[in-house]
């Protein structure tokens, strides 16, 4: 057990990674009603609590999180209660955004510190892509509230749940284009058009230098 905690502790962006991928698979399973909302709102601070600490093994300064992630987590449970208080979604959006920017921020400096790839660098790379493609979909959500019907699916057009969302920020982040759910006004499909940016450059830039750098391990 000593040895599996020190492995778990050893490597914070494998727990994050672990658990934001969970996540995803429990979103189909919470439904839309409150006892849902609710269990994936606590899901979600427990995921925000483990970015926190992954932040912590970062150059990043962990009381920035703290400070950003309070807020966050009472507007969490706020949503969870409340999601049709628009209000509350869109702080809700924008804060998130913020707290997965700068998490994202941290893991992409940890990456960037050292010339020699660790394991847990390893796992950052998957992690540092999750926290962004969380973090343009909680900004997907604040733009559908500013411009309702901002996104369109095989369902119509109406408001897009946040896994719809999510589902829509992966597929462009991979640049993999086989997302039914569309930007269809200018401010959703500006934001998108960022996110396929960074897609890109997290490649030519992340994963490039990850794959350099344990090339040359080998080699030395």
């Amino acid at each position: 057990m000593r040895d599996w905690l020190a492995a778990v502790k050893g490597h914070p962006s494998g727990v994050l990674l672990a658990a934001q991928l969970l996540e995803v698979l429990a979103y189909p399973f919470a439904g839309d009603t409150p006892i849902g909302r609710t269990v994936i709102g606590v899901f979600g601070v427990l995921v925000l609590s483990i970015a926190v600490y992954a932040v912590r093994a970062t150059p990043a300064l962990t009381w920035v999180a703290v400070v950003i992630g309070v807020p966050v987590v009472a507007l969490t449970v706020a949503e969870g209660l409340a999601p049709t208080n628009q209000a509350v979604v869109f702080w809700s959006g924008i804060l998130h955004a913020v707290f997965y920017g700068y998490t994202g921020y941290g893991l992409i400096r940890y990456l960037f510190d050292d010339s020699w790839v660790t394991r847990d660098e390893i796992f950052a790379v998957g992690a540092n892509f999750t926290v962004v493609s969380w973090m343009f979909a909680h900004l997907f959500s604040a733009v559908q509230v500013v411009e309702p019907g901002s996104f369109t699916a095989f369902q119509g057009e109406g408001h897009r749940t946040f896994l719809e969302l999510l589902y829509l920020s992966f597929a462009n982040l991979t640049s993999v284009g086989l997302s039914d759910v569309t930007a269809v006004l200018p401010l959703a499909r500006s934001v998108v058009i960022i996110e396929q940016v960074a897609g890109v450059m997290y490649v030519a830039l992340i994963i490039a230098r990850v794959v350099g750098l344990t090339i040359t391990r080998w080699r030395t």
